[in-house]
């Protein structure tokens, strides 16, 4: 029979040899490590206006599912519309080393000093469907809706819902990011043109308030705007929120204007299906998503990009409403 102690020291060697550390050449075998939870090629760092907005949702999940395609993750972020957290978030980006970032700017012009610093640390920077408007920042491309265009239609429906009788109108607007700039000023053109073109119906605009592109400032905004003119005919809101703002306050004071959104999010879209909102400038916010993701792997496979990618809008009424099968 085997030794006892013998036995007692080889399992005491063997017990010595295991705990010892690995050495140089050596690897030590432990389970992989599951592929789904390491990006092949790199993160992409993404922070959004907010992610209350399903607009912006959209955006962030159409970039993670086109990102798994070209072996990158997305980590999103919300600014939650706060200028200084959406600032910080890209601070932390930087921290991360990510591979790019992407922006919806809480404020155009705001954003300019962490897009610089980005720029310094030599990451990459993209904007979708809101632009930077401060100067001395190097964003690659931006991919976003046509919204002066956009706004262009919002005024057409306008012209429309109102008619020969034209009257006064107001906007809710939300002047501190570019896009709904944009939407304004895409309105305010067409508006001239049609005044200035000898047509009935004359519209005037009479007011233009902040309405922070969300539901319960656009309803103090709308409140004051039908307390201050009483004979107003009609309101173009920014966005979907706004808009839905803006009929509460209407209903509310029973006072139902003509009311012309932007974005066709699917509240919005069962708005005009309801009659509450005329029309929408409808966006494609998965197509902003993916574009983005697009131009973003194509410029680290060293092709040109353009600077600027514009997805038009298409003007969405009742009658298409009523033929959407994604409404009630």
């Amino acid at each position: 029979m085997m030794n006892i102690a013998r036995i007692k020291n080889s399992l005491g060697a063997l017990v010595l040899l295991l705990a010892l550390p690995l050495g140089c050449g050596q690897k030590e075998s432990l389970p992989p490590t599951p592929t789904s939870s390491v990006p092949s090629k790199g993160v992409i760092g993404v922070s959004v206006l907010t992610l209350t907005n399903p607009f912006f949702k959209v955006i962030a999940d159409s970039m993670v599912e086109e990102a798994k395609k070209h072996g990158y993750t997305v980590s999103v972020v919300s600014g939650d519309l706060d200028p200084a957290r959406q600032q910080n978030q890209v601070k932390d980006f930087i921290v991360r080393k990510v591979a790019a970032i992407v922006l919806t700017p809480c404020d155009s012009k705001a954003i300019g000093p962490a897009i610089r610093e980005a720029n310094d640390a030599g990451i990459p920077v993209f904007t979708a469907d809101i632009a930077c408007l401060a100067p001395g920042v190097k964003v690659v491309s931006h991919v976003a809706t046509d919204n002066r265009g956009g706004g262009r239609e919002a005024a057409k429906a306008m012209i429309e819902a109102l008619g020969d009788a034209g009257g006064k109108i107001a906007i809710i607007d939300h002047k501190l990011v570019e896009s709904c700039l944009l939407r304004v000023a895409g309105f305010k053109e067409v508006i001239d043109q049609h005044n200035a073109g000898g047509a009935t119906g004359k519209i005037q605009i009479v007011a233009e308030l902040p309405g922070g592109g969300v539901k319960d400032q656009a309803f103090k905004a709308a409140e004051d705007l039908l307390q201050a003119h009483p004979d107003l005919a009609g309101v173009f809101a920014i966005n979907d929120p706004s808009a839905l703002g803006a009929r509460a306050a209407m209903e509310k004071a029973g006072k139902l204007l003509k009311l012309v959104g932007f974005d066709g999010q699917p509240e919005g879209k069962q708005a005009i299906k309801d009659g509450k909102i005329y029309a929408d400038p409808v966006q494609f916010p998965d197509q902003i998503g993916a574009e983005t993701v697009r131009t973003i792997v194509k410029h680290f496979a060293g092709e040109p990009v353009p600077a600027s990618i514009l997805i038009p809008t298409g003007l969405y009424r009742q009658a298409d409403a009523r033929k959407d099968p994604s409404l009630k």
